[in-house]
């Protein structure tokens, strides 16, 4: 049997957490271990866990960000793929049977993700386009925005030790971080099915919390940029995406009057010349 262990961070969602973890219990392929890291809680987490999963395992950290609640479970793991999912999501009964039957098929492919169904304050909603899902080689498809879920992934935990673990420096875009570091150096298998169910328009949403994404996203880029093992081509449409990202983020600070933010995308383009190329 295929060795999975399940990263489920949680911060105050023991009313969501539930059902998440019933969806992984409700698994065709049960995982080898579920493991829940609690990131500094303070609602009913912790008794949760105790009363009705009994078999989970219960880390607990201080409060220090979803990134660093995933790297902790991560570094505890005992099996051979780390499957993610998020405390407000859910999986649909399939999601590791139909992705590690691909991932045997495909033989030493790292990563595999599936299409996913979008609930946004209920009711289920249809993607836009520019949020459709690929496999292959997607590193210029991941450029715009983040195309992989983390719920959806399934991932080699030896894969963690090539590009490195989630980014703690950065309170949100951390999953785009990642997918850019991993497709830029392998392809990834995509199940066009959807095996997950996403939620969205609660409050406690990063998206929701932080202003302005674009500015991790261009944290991630800039970083990716001063590496080496970019091809030609994909280091060119990575400094396009940059240059793009970086006047829209400065037209937007101009328009409110955001001096700090005008001062660091002036910096940044002023830093362009010879710093990427």
């Amino acid at each position: 049997m295929t060795r999975v262990s399940v990263i489920i961070p949680t911060y105050n969602r023991a009313h969501l957490l539930a059902r998440a973890l019933d969806s992984v219990q409700a698994q065709t392929q049960p995982p080898l271990e579920i493991i829940v890291v609690d990131d500094g809680s303070e609602d009913e987490t912790a008794a949760l866990i105790q009363q009705c999963y009994p078999t989970v395992r219960y880390l607990h950290q201080a409060n220090r960000g979803v990134s660093a609640a995933r790297n902790c479970g991560i570094s505890q793991a005992r099996g051979e793929w780390i499957a993610l999912l998020d405390s407000d999501d859910e999986w649909l009964p399939e999601r590791l049977t139909k992705q590690l039957q691909l991932a045997a098929n495909a033989g030493d492919c790292p990563l595999v993700h599936s299409d996913e169904i979008w609930i946004r304050n209920g009711r289920r909603v249809n993607q836009m386009n520019k949020h459709a899902k690929a496999g292959g080689w997607i590193f210029q498809h991941c450029l715009p925005l983040c195309a992989i879920s983390p719920s959806a992934a399934l991932i080699r935990r030896s894969l963690f030790e090539v590009v490195g673990l989630f980014d703690e420096s950065l309170p949100a875009c951390e999953d785009y971080d990642l997918w850019l570091r991993i497709c830029s150096r392998y392809p990834v298998l995509y199940h066009p099915e959807a095996l997950i169910k996403k939620y969205g328009g609660h409050e406690d949403q990063l998206s929701r919390q932080h202003w302005g994404m674009d500015r991790f996203r261009l944290q991630a880029l800039d970083k990716l940029l001063q590496q080496h093992h970019l091809n030609d081509d994909d280091r060119q449409a990575a400094l396009a995406m940059w240059r793009k990202k970086n006047t829209i983020l400065l037209k937007g600070a101009r328009k409110h009057g955001n001096q700090a933010l005008i001062a660091e995308c002036e910096r940044r383009q002023q830093s362009d010349i010879g710093h990427h190329d």
